[in-house]
């Protein structure tokens, strides 16, 4: 019976330690451009983000048009949606306009599913066009899941360029409250004061019924700290994250639009200059109730977890585990952290690795990626547990044309959502 029960425990490490190997990731969408090298990208180029809606379906956007020689970016992007079998639909286009400023913004950076079934997104360039290169500072967008009735909610600055009371620099995702409305952050702008520039960011709120847009907390020196990264929300329907300068842990309630804050102990390794190491931008909610993100050491790539308790006690750093890592950080339903690492330290084509939030320690790195798709960037998980992501290559049959990004999907085998 012993015998009988070791060899079925050595046969169950053996089978997950060999899972992945000799396993592809699936290329389910690549972005097709026209050229050898450059060129226009028709459907999009540089996929980055990606989520999946309550119809099952994935949408993401990709953040420009193509590639001109010499490495400058054909500014534009666009919306997409994709099924899970993968049928695509090009939903939308972000187009220079008559005077080529993208009045109605260009690079879309997130998006997000709004209570009304419909795809709230925020643009990094576009808006408002003061003459000369200037692009403004992005726009605030939704648009229906079939690609119809696009519009402009908010242009960013553009109450006055000076000022930016309105907010500039959207930082981070838009997130859903509990009240059915969005919210968001901007890193600067603002009628806050005591920031090295103008305003020190804003959280603002999206009434989905009206569109109305409106400034709901001011950052400053005295109030939060200043230049926020996004929000994360909890389960009691408020709001966390993490503030640049002054390095404060802020909690935000939406109910009484106001902001406690702690100031984080920076006990980096030697050589960090505190805030500068916080490699993570939006934070992520662990098992445990905790708060967790990437730090890099100053001066080197080297990254590793921290965790923190949403009072703000019990801050701590794992040792580095790793470089090149992604964005976000992402719950999966087996109870780790998974992230996309790109070539920079990995396999040549890119990883997955799973980390562990009790310990910040490597559970297992998987190497799906290959010529058909490599460089991931940014990941989520299904409903059915497949994990789903956005590269930044992929193959293409043929000549003349180039892949300039890819959509992905692997299943690691973790369970359903």
């Amino acid at each position: 019976m012993k015998a009988t029960s070791a060899f079925a425990i050595l046969f169950a490490l053996l089978a997950s330690t060999a899972f992945g190997v000799g396993q592809e990731a699936v290329a389910a969408y690549t972005f097709v451009c026209t050229g050898k090298k450059t060129g226009p990208c028709p459907n999009g180029g540089v996929p980055n983000s990606l989520i999946q809606a309550t119809d099952g379906n994935f949408y993401g956007t990709t953040a420009n048009s193509g590639d001109k020689a010499g490495g400058q970016t054909v500014f534009g992007g666009t919306v997409f949606s994709l099924t899970p079998a993968g049928t695509f639909t090009l939903l939308h286009t972000f187009v220079p306009g008559s005077n080529g400023k993208f009045a109605n913004g260009a690079g879309p950076v997130t998006l997000t599913e709004g209570p009304d079934g419909k795809l709230y997104g925020l643009t990094a360039i576009g808006g408002i066009n003061y003459g000369g290169q200037f692009y403004g500072y992005g726009v605030l967008f939704r648009i229906n899941k079939s690609g119809s009735g696009f519009q402009v909610i908010h242009k960013f600055c553009s109450v006055d360029l000076y000022v930016c009371t309105d907010g500039s620099y959207p930082a981070g995702g838009l997130v859903v409250g509990s009240d059915n409305n969005i919210y968001g952050a901007t890193l600067e702008g603002g009628g806050g004061v005591g920031c090295a520039s103008g305003g020190c960011g804003t959280i603002f709120r999206v009434t989905p019924s009206s569109g109305a847009y409106k400034v709901v907390f001011n950052f400053g020196s005295s109030s939060g700290g200043g230049f926020p990264g996004g929000l994360t929300p909890a389960s009691d329907g408020t709001f966390y994250g993490l503030t640049i300068e002054g390095g404060s842990l802020f909690h935000f309630t939406p109910a009484t639009t106001s902001l406690t804050s702690v100031t984080l102990p920076f006990s980096f390794p030697p050589g960090c200059p505190g805030f500068a190491c916080f490699a993570t931008n939006v934070l992520s909610f662990g098992t445990n109730g905790n708060l967790y993100g990437f730090y890099t050491v100053y001066a080197s790539t080297d990254t590793g977890l921290f965790e923190v308790e949403p009072s703000g006690e019990g801050f701590q750093l794992f040792p580095p585990v790793s470089s090149g890592v992604g964005p976000e950080l992402l719950l999966a339903t087996d109870g780790n952290f998974w992230f996309p690492q790109s070539t920079a330290s990995g396999s040549a084509d890119g990883d997955l690795v799973a980390l562990s939030p009790s310990t910040g320690t490597v559970v297992q790195t998987l190497t799906p990626f290959s010529s058909s798709v490599f460089g991931p960037a940014q990941m989520i998980q299904g409903a059915d547990g497949t994990l789903w992501g956005v590269a930044a290559g992929g193959a293409v049959t043929g000549s003349g044309h180039f892949a300039d990004g890819a959509v992905f999907s692997f299943n690691a085998g973790l369970p359903p959502r």
